[in-house]
């Protein structure tokens, strides 16, 4: 499939594609693809392998993945794949976190399974990929209307986060950021409004995070809030509205109030902006690429690049 010119559409994306290429160039990381029993995930694997970003392992059951690789024109001889002995989903995710663990993997990749027949065997207390860091999301966008990559979390795992998991997921996004060698990340903690409201719980929150950092809990970041998206996103908007501040315009993060906002942005990003994005699962031992079937196949080659790159952040 065409991936399109590189040097067109969305450049920054490109740019991490072709630091992965750099960084993997001397031994392609392992990534294993979870259940790709469909002909978008063989031709995501296809194109990966192409890429030279990863390398891709194939985890599942034969008959499935043959027929798969049948319809999407792909040859499966090419890869290394590893066989369940059962044909559900779940026994291909139980594999994949089995090989992280025996360390013959370094990343994982949904495959044409449900998000949470992946998460499941990820989350499983018993044997699962757990860290001392809590599960988040992030994204990361290249948009037509700004000037750099904006990251946005949480929009995927954490539905109503609380301050502690608000500063859990920040803490990951951070990590990710810097791993990208963006050393002095500038977050913005975005809700309804600029100002600090009683009645608005996600304005206490920013101010409280705000506090957070200004005592050094994430070395390096700048973190500002609450911002208005408006005044997050533009310096111009800023300014009207009377706000000193070196992040409005130039956020490297914008940290979201809940899921509901968060989702509803990112989607607003591709569909309504032209973005394009990239996104992994952090705080697991793993980077973990969650892709869905409207995903382009650029956002799936862009995301693990991306999980190539966070590889030390884990």
């Amino acid at each position: 499939m065409n991936l399109g010119a590189p040097s067109a559409l969305y450049p920054r994306l490109w740019g991490l594609i072709e630091r992965a290429q750099a960084r993997a160039a001397a031994a392609l990381p392992p990534l294993g693809l979870v259940y790709p029993c469909d002909a978008l995930a063989m031709q995501a694997a296809d194109a990966i392998a192409r890429q030279r970003v990863a390398r891709p392992v194939l985890i599942g059951p034969r008959k499935d993945m043959e027929r798969a690789a049948e319809l999407a024109g792909v040859d499966m001889s090419a890869f290394e794949c590893v066989y369940t002995h059962a044909p559900e989903p779940a026994a291909a995710a139980a594999l994949a976190v089995q090989g992280v663990h025996e360390g013959r993997l370094t990343a994982l990749m949904k495959g044409a399974l449900h998000t949470d027949e992946l998460m499941s065997a990820v989350v499983s207390r018993d044997h699962g990929l757990r860290t001392e860091a809590r599960i988040s999301h992030a994204f990361l966008f290249d948009l037509p209307r700004y000037h750099k990559l904006l990251a946005l979390a949480d929009c995927v795992v954490n539905i109503s986060p609380d301050l502690k998991t608000k500063r859990d997921v920040l803490g990951n996004a951070v990590a990710l950021l810097q791993a990208l060698e963006i050393a002095e990340p500038k977050v913005a903690i975005v809700s309804a409004v600029e100002s600090v409201n009683p009645a608005i719980p996600a304005t206490l929150d920013a101010q409280e995070l705000v506090a957070l950092s200004r005592a050094g809990l994430w070395p390096g970041a700048q973190v500002e809030g609450p911002f208005g998206f408006d005044n997050a996103f533009s310096s111009k908007a800023a300014a009207i509205k009377g706000m000193n501040s070196q992040i409005a315009g130039d956020a490297d993060l914008m940290l979201m109030p809940d899921l509901n906002a968060g989702n509803m942005l990112y989607k607003s990003f591709v569909y309504v902006g032209g973005g394009e994005c990239a996104g992994l699962v952090l705080g697991a031992k793993v980077p973990i690429v969650l892709t869905s079937r409207a995903d382009s196949l650029l956002a799936r080659i862009a995301s693990v690049a991306l999980a190539t790159l966070a590889r030390r952040t884990h």
